[in-house]
């Protein structure tokens, strides 16, 4: 873990390494419930939510793709969880721990940081804890959940993974501010 930014509007630090999942299938089947409990022990989310418990986590990313977050050396076991659960099901399961760049952003304006470079509701109403964003940061995918009070995870494709820590270390700054969840 690296810390990436000086004191201003919240602390933005890379972490990892994180175990993921991209899982794909028929999520209302009873077999996708039972796989993502036995990978992750966590139910299938609502569309847009993440379900979380300690480390792992579930989080909506499509209507036919889920991804679990667990911890790094877990990953093999919660893969073969899902394939013996998935078995004679229709289903893509494949460890895309390597592919992502996971940014933790941190502090009472973590909210302004993140709507700087984001075109998405982060007002509390509108966004909250359980919620889950496919998104834009700037001009690159993303994906981000509140990871605790006041804390967001993000996560990104690795070969972005250093024009996104940019991103959110400009973003970081204290001026521009969004001005609005205060």
């Amino acid at each position: 873990m690296s810390d990436l930014t000086a004191p201003g509007l919240a602390t933005v630090e890379e972490i990892g390494p994180l175990g993921m999942i991209a899982l794909r299938g028929d999520l209302a089947s009873p077999q996708m419930a039972a796989a993502v409990h036995a990978a992750v022990g966590l139910p299938v989310p609502a569309r847009r939510r993440i379900e979380t418990e300690g480390e792992r986590s579930a989080g909506w990313m499509s209507p036919d793709e889920l991804l679990l977050v667990l911890p790094h050396e877990g990953v093999a076991g919660a893969l073969a969880a899902v394939q013996a659960a998935l078995a004679g099901q229709h289903h893509l399961a494949a460890d895309v721990s390597d592919m992502r760049a996971v940014f933790r952003i941190r502090g009472p304006e973590a909210r302004e940081v993140l709507a700087k470079i984001a075109p998405a509701d982060l007002a509390p109403p509108a966004f909250g804890p359980g919620e889950l964003r496919r998104t834009r940061a700037a001009q690159v995918a993303c994906a981000f959940w509140m990871s605790g009070a006041d804390e967001f995870t993000l996560i990104a494709f690795r070969s972005v993974g250093r024009y996104v820590a940019d991103l959110l270390e400009v973003s970081a700054r204290p001026g521009g501010e969004v001005g609005v969840f205060a």
